[in-house]
Formats: structure tokens, sequence, C-alpha cells
């Protein structure tokens, strides 16, 4: 179901200072910004939230980037934000297809990919977050020793990703079609998506997805 544009939305992720207005700015300046040495982990469609704010909760000497490119969607980790003024979390307002310019080489080192959008027509498979050109725009700023940690209920998008990965050079570790029955469940947190589909006994898919 298609969410409804909430204008009020849009002037608080514009006017917030949890949200960074301006993150090609910050490109090769996030330690900067964020005001300390500590590694830097994002989630590229971050949702409503909930993942990435229990990491930084659970987490304070990590620093956390949310993207989410849909403000209406943005504001619902916005309030979360306001509520517990993290410090080590800054939410970004912006679309994935320009994340090269957001980061410098070796400035990330793990990136998040959760239920992302599967884009099930074959000629929409470039658009997917785990297609060959989005794992060329993450080698361009992923850390040697990073990861790609891509969590799926769609078994269709998780093979077609293990073979994308294959394919463009990249391997991949720690992969399970049951997340929650697997020896790596512990310590997962769920995202509001994952909650909704482990509930209903929908399989969760996962893998990590790294270079040498």
């Amino acid at each position: 179901m298609r969410l409804r544009h909430n204008p009020k939305a849009d002037i608080a992720v514009e006017n917030s200072e949890y949200v960074e207005q301006d993150p090609k700015s910050r490109k090769s300046r996030w330690k900067e910004v964020f005001g300390n040495e500590n590694p830097i982990h994002i989630e590229i469609g971050m949702g409503k939230g909930q993942f990435i704010t229990t990491l930084a909760v659970n987490n304070p000497e990590i620093n956390y980037i949310g993207i989410e490119r849909v403000p209406t969607v943005l504001y619902k980790a916005l309030r979360k934000q306001e509520e517990l003024k993290l410090k080590n979390l800054i939410l970004i307002a912006f679309n994935a297809d320009e994340i090269g310019e957001v980061f410098e080489q070796g400035e990330v080192e793990r990136i998040y990919l959760n239920f992302s959008d599967p884009w099930p027509k074959d000629r929409h498979a470039s658009r997917r977050l785990t297609s060959p050109r989005f794992l060329e725009k993450y080698n361009g700023f992923l850390k040697k020793d990073g990861y790609i940690a891509f969590k799926t209920d769609n078994r269709n998008l998780f093979d077609y990703s293990l073979i994308a990965a294959a394919e463009a050079g990249w391997k991949t570790r720690n992969i399970t079609y049951d997340l929650h029955n697997s020896e790596f469940n512990a310590g997962n947190i769920m995202t509001e998506y994952e909650v909704r589909f482990s509930s209903a006994g929908v399989p969760i898919n996962r893998v990590e997805i790294y270079r040498d």
C-alpha cells in the first residue's frame, strides 16, 4: 500500500537538527560531524528506523547513519530520534542512486540492507540495491575489511543477490534461508517488516557480502 504524502513530514525533515541537509558536503568528513573516530555503519532504506535506532542505542561506540529516500517514511525515524537524542545517529533523506557522492573510500565499515524493494521485473534489475551497479558504488566507500549485511523475505531477490555478488567479484558468507531458526540469529535486531513477516511464518534470508 502506498504511503500517503505528509507535508508536515517534509517540513520536519527539512528543519531538523538530526537530519543532515547537505550530505554530499560531508564526504570524507563524517568523523568530524560525529566528533569522534568511531567506526561508521549505514543502513540504506531504513524505513521507520526501528532497526538502526536499536543498534545505535545498543552500540554507543559505533556511529550510525540512516538513509531513507521518502521524507514521510523518514519522519517516523526522526520522531524516535527526537525522543532519544542519540549522539551516534544521523539521518539522511537521500536517494541511494547518489550514495557514492556521500562517502569517501574506506569511510564506511558496514552497510545494512534490510527488506529492500525487490524490483521484480527483469528490466528493473539494476535498481535492486544488491545489483552489480550498486555493488560497484559500495566498493567505492566500503572499508577493505567491511561487509554488507543483507536481509530479505523475498527468496527470488535473495537468490539473485547471491549470483550478482559472485558475478561482480564479491564473496558471501554466513548464508541462511531461515534466519530465525539458524545459528546466525543470536543478536539479530528485527525491522518492522521482519516482525510482521516472521509473525506470519515467513522465513527470513540473510547473507554477508564482502571483498578480500
